[in-house]
């Protein structure tokens, strides 16, 4: 019986201890990537008379929301604590739990702050942003090629 030695692939050339490591303490634990990842999915779509906007949120009610709009921002914030508490003769258990989020978002000086609404179901926070009027009637303009 003979041994065969194989080359490592690329891929595992990279998946060494040290590389590990790197992306561990760098990369991985970056505040950055931290908040990104407790971010929730958001879906934006314009249409000619308004913005859509869904965000996926499960697990809330509307009272854990926070919804204010700041120097052009739409600023989305969502907090949730529970606690639960069991009794019996013989052990007392309580568990609690916490879970936030915060999610801004620039808006087009084209809508009109005062039309926007928010409708929370089925776990997905829903915006429509109207657009102003004067905005929605203007035409494209034509430029001419001299």
């Amino acid at each position: 019986m003979s041994l065969v030695k194989f080359k490592k692939s690329p891929l595992e050339n990279l998946l060494t201890p040290d590389f590990l490591d790197f992306n561990t303490n760098h990369l991985l634990n970056d505040g950055f990537w931290l908040k990104r990842m407790n971010e929730p999915a958001l879906n934006i779509k314009e249409t000619k008379d308004k913005f859509e906007i869904e965000l996926a949120a499960p697990g809330y009610n509307k009272k854990d929301f926070e919804v204010t709009i700041d120097e052009g921002c739409l600023n989305i914030s969502a907090k949730k604590e529970e606690t639960k508490e069991e009794k019996d003769e013989n052990y007392t258990r309580k568990e609690f739990s916490s879970s936030s989020f915060e999610r801004s978002i620039q808006l087009p000086e084209s809508i009109a702050d005062e039309k926007i609404k928010a409708k929370y179901d089925n776990g997905v926070l829903k915006f429509s942003l109207a657009k102003k009027e004067e905005i929605k009637k203007q035409k494209p303009k034509v430029i001419e090629i001299s």
